[in-house]
């Protein structure tokens, strides 16, 4: 790795807001889902929440555009536990949804702990998941369509809240605990190692600033005996 690449990787996960995260409801097309991750990783939120009952999880991988690696997708059976999660941590939760109650997305205050939930097309947030939120917000449109693909309005709230919170100089100084930032340091440095250390068991290695181990050679002495075993 070149010393700006890994200066880069510092420059993103100092900006990354932990406490800005994405619940999406019923979501289930991979395409729709791959384009969230892309916009998560484009506006600095570090989680996506996904309500998925299945076994599985999958993106595409070429509408993600590999941006599936810089955020971490978390996966839940229940909606309704998803977001009580978050609100026993003083999370405000907020649903894009049409409905009488309503405002504007850019009149909610996103530089407060917020949780956005975002429902399929077709159905929107579930009824479910609505009487759990505390704000439900829509974006407003000038044309004979009311309605926007989810990832394209997921993008849109996004952007009003990185707007908001930049304003607020909540991007100048890193918001990640320092075990966080390590892990996922390491994970943008070396994700293949990272794959075999997680199928090992084995816990990552610290590195240094300029991405390289603190302790090379224990590190692959530990590693190659769990291999080996």
């Amino acid at each position: 790795m070149t010393p700006e690449r890994v200066q880069r990787m510092h420059d993103i996960l100092r900006k990354r807001q932990p406490d800005l995260t994405l619940i999406t409801d019923a979501v289930f097309k991979p395409h729709n889902l791959s384009a969230i991750i892309r916009s998560c990783d484009a506006f600095a939120v570090n989680e996506l929440n996904v309500v998925w009952p299945y076994d599985d999880y999958q993106t595409f991988r070429g509408r993600a555009m590999g941006s599936q690696q810089y955020v971490n997708v978390k996966t839940h059976k229940d909606v309704s536990q998803a977001i009580q999660g978050f609100k026993q941590q003083g999370y405000q939760i907020v649903a894009a949804h049409f409905c009488d109650q309503a405002v504007p997305h850019y009149d909610i205050d996103y530089t407060k702990p917020t949780a956005i939930v975002m429902g399929a097309e077709k159905n929107g947030v579930s009824a479910k998941a609505m009487d759990l939120v505390d704000h439900s917000i829509i974006v407003p449109m000038e044309g004979m369509v009311q309605s926007l693909n989810v990832s394209v309005a997921a993008a849109l709230i996004l952007s009003e809240a990185m707007h908001q919170r930049k304003n607020k100089g909540m991007l100048g100084e890193n918001q990640l605990d320092s075990e966080t930032y390590q892990i996922q340091f390491f994970e943008w440095c070396y994700p293949d190692l990272a794959k075999r250390c997680k199928k090992l068991g084995m816990a990552y290695p610290k590195l240094k600033e300029n991405g390289d181990f603190v302790e090379p050679a224990a590190f692959s002495k530990e590693y190659n005996r769990r291999a080996n075993r």
